[in-house]
């Protein structure tokens, strides 16, 4: 289409002084000009028709789309397409019946205004998503730009990283950047005083405080599980050989407290993970280690494999830390695609024998892992062995 129905205009707290040239002939051109309240209120002159934007947000698209064949104009904050309303729209629409005209992003106004270096600096909108979406980022000296709902969403995360153990990060208020409100204020997370915080909010961050590690092999205690968690060396070697690229897809299937899939996760933000469990109160437990660790995107399915798997997208790594069979095995050779790489940990006899009989059909790698930690042993200190781990490493 030469001539979009639609034009998405990022709009600024200045309102129409702050557009160029192509948002105000839009806005001129248009016969139906959609938005939320405030950012109706401010483009008090328009002569176009109006029509609000509902909440929730969702319930606004099926409107927008029934206005094709007319010229319409949907406002958006700053850059629509950085944590804004743009892609929500675009997903539902074909090439070329959009055109987008971008204002200034709040991430840019904010940076602009503390002499920060964008290209150094966490940019995350957290409007409606959890603030533990910052646990995997945060650390010491790191810079952070959030977007958040409103002003009580600002003692919530001040709050939150007093509980990360980040209380003092240095938080700076930034209220309606770009407009007549703006206005900007500063303190320690711990030490948040103020209430009378005005939407639109941006919170910059300077992070004072421990971080999470980011080596693959998080420490145990950072999961909440009840004895059936793949440890930490295991854990390690176990990713290592599940090797995480960008963007890919991995099924864990015995899941657990979640660990694997919660790692695979944190190896990228890309990354996804569906993570197959038959024991409600575990799935449950999963689901609490991964948004607290900031990857609520894992994915869980209650159910035993292979039936459990039906109908999930393909993955690009499988790996099977409980519910080991030959039946399964079986399954997930003739289910999966060439280059699929599959991990399978084995702690008792007969998964061990089944493990290296397919090692000796399919061919891969077999790897015995033993530990021992050192513990007290009355006045002194000795070796105990955990169980030995055979691990099944192949690419099918």
């Amino acid at each position: 289409m030469s001539d979009p129905w639609l034009t998405i205009v990022g709009l600024g707290e200045d309102g129409p002084d702050g557009l160029p040239p192509a948002s105000r002939d839009a806005l001129a051109g248009a016969e139906v000009v959609m938005g939320a309240a405030r950012h109706l209120s401010l483009l008090p002159d328009l002569t176009a028709e109006r029509l609000e934007w509902p909440v929730p947000f969702a319930d606004g698209i099926p409107r927008l789309l029934a206005l094709r064949g007319r010229r319409v104009v949907m406002l958006a904050s700053g850059d629509p397409f950085w944590f804004g309303a743009g892609t929500s729209v675009t997903r539902h629409l074909e090439p070329g019946e959009w055109r987008a005209l971008p204002g200034p992003s709040t991430f840019s106004l904010a940076a602009s205004r503390l002499g920060w270096g964008l290209d150094g600096v966490v940019c995350l909108g957290l409007h409606a998503a959890p603030l533990s979406r910052l646990r995997p980022h945060l650390g010491d000296g790191v810079r952070a730009i959030v977007l958040l709902r409103d002003g009580a969403a600002v003692a919530d995360l001040a709050d939150w990283l007093v509980g990360a153990g980040l209380g003092a990060s240095r938080l700076h208020v930034l209220e309606a950047l770009g407009g007549p409100r703006e206005r900007l204020r500063d303190c320690a997370a711990k030490a948040l005083d103020f209430t009378d915080i005005i939407h639109p909010v941006a919170v910059a961050i300077e992070a004072r405080g421990q971080g999470m590690p980011q080596a693959q092999g998080l420490p145990d205690d950072l999961f909440d599980h009840d004895g059936q968690i793949t440890k930490r060396p295991v854990r390690a070697l176990t990713l290592s050989a599940l090797a995480p690229r960008a963007g890919e897809l991995l099924w864990d299937i015995g899941a657990g407290s979640g660990s694997i899939g919660i790692e695979w996760l944190l190896a990228h933000p890309a990354n996804r993970a569906t993570g197959v469990e038959a024991d409600p109160t575990r799935l449950a437990r999963a689901r609490q280690n991964a948004d607290a660790l900031g990857v609520d995107r894992l994915h869980l399915v209650q159910g035993r494999a292979p039936e459990a798997l039906a109908g999930l997208p393909l993955p690009d790594a499988v790996f099977i830390g409980g519910g080991l069979s030959h039946d399964l095995l079986t399954h997930l050779w003739s289910l999966l695609q060439p280059g699929t790489r599959i991990v399978a940990n084995a702690v008792t006899l007969e998964s061990e024998a089944l493990l290296a009989q397919w090692h000796a059909q399919a061919g891969g790698s077999l790897l015995r892992i033993e530990l021992a930690e050192a513990q007290p042993l009355g006045p002194r200190r000795g070796w105990r062995a955990a169980y030995p781990i055979v691990q099944w490493s192949i690419t099918r």
